[in-house]
């Protein structure tokens, strides 16, 4: 790395402080798109062969991101890159001298309300504590007195059989804070919900306890593309991956065939482990939030 004097620039709070020298970027960004190939070649394979995957595939189809995005590698705001004449095309970037960089004016100009509503969102998330009582039940919620076509995951059966996982929603209170869980809970479930998360309220209740606002983080990382780094972007997918085995083996279906043990949050034991698992989530999350706000402070330039 070395100091860079851009040519000519707009306005020198915008411009690179340091460059990356071209043989450096070029080999993390080979690294991030062998990385990104391996974790969605499956993905990939059963597309051709026409197969799903409960939980695999889960992050391809629920995030618009797709593995030829995922894998183009970013360095992030005010780093520059040595011989990249080439992401002269790519959005959002310029070149100047043959050393190419985000163009953080303009991002924050065109992005402005996403990158105000992130901030705001990820502050509000790391300043609550977290709430670890939910026990995964949003998943069982999406299937209560709902009939064999209403199943979110077809060809995957019950493990408590229809009236086992009824009983085990009627016997819980129900307490899901995010809406996009709660707003594929099934009418009769819904009515169950102790709270009632709102798109417009997500700011004023999301809180770090929570397995989907973790998995979002990846969401709020490639939407704010090519800004975030790719190697930050690839971490918050990796988590959310982790998350979303969670997710499935708390949830009512059998899945081991495909590996997977269940976490059986019908009992103390499946209780104790879900909640151990999700305190580790919230530690990862939130330092992912914090790393998230320092990219969003980093294109604020300084006065």
């Amino acid at each position: 790395m070395c100091p860079i004097l851009p040519r000519g620039p707009r306005d020198l709070r915008w411009v690179p402080v340091e460059v990356l020298q071209e043989q450096v970027w070029r080999a993390l960004a080979a690294a991030h798109s062998a990385a990104v190939e391996q974790r969605s070649a499956g993905r990939l394979a059963r597309r051709v062969e026409g197969r799903r995957h409960p939980v695999d595939d889960f992050l391809w189809e629920y995030y618009p991101f797709r593995p030829a995005q995922l894998a183009r590698w970013h360095p992030g705001p005010r780093t520059g890159l040595e011989g990249a004449e080439e992401r002269a095309g790519w959005r959002f970037y310029t070149v100047t001298g043959g050393t190419a960089y985000l163009d953080a004016e303009r991002f924050a100009q065109e992005r402005g309300r996403t990158i105000t509503f992130v901030r705001d969102l990820l502050r509000a998330t790391l300043s609550r504590p977290g709430r670890f009582g939910c026990f995964g039940l949003h998943e069982w919620a999406m299937v209560y007195r709902a009939g064999e076509d209403g199943l979110r995951h077809q060809g995957w059966p019950l493990r408590l059989g229809r009236e086992g996982t009824d009983a085990v929603v009627e016997s819980h209170t129900v307490a899901c804070s995010h809406f996009d869980a709660f707003r594929f809970f099934t009418p009769d479930a819904a009515a169950r919900n102790t709270l009632s998360p709102t798109r417009e309220g997500q700011v004023a209740t999301e809180q770090p306890g929570c397995l989907h606002a973790a998995m979002d983080l990846y969401k709020w990382a490639f939407k704010l593309s090519p800004a975030v780094p790719g190697d930050l972007t690839l971490r918050a997918f990796e988590l959310a991956r982790e998350v979303r085995e969670l997710d499935m083996r708390a949830a009512p279906y059998d899945l081991r065939e495909l590996g997977y043990q269940p976490v059986r949050i019908e009992t103390a034991e499946g209780k104790a482990e879900y909640v151990a698992a999700q305190r580790a989530f919230t530690v990862r999350s939130n330092a992912l939030r914090r790393e998230l706000l320092d990219v969003l402070d980093r294109l604020t330039p300084a006065p």
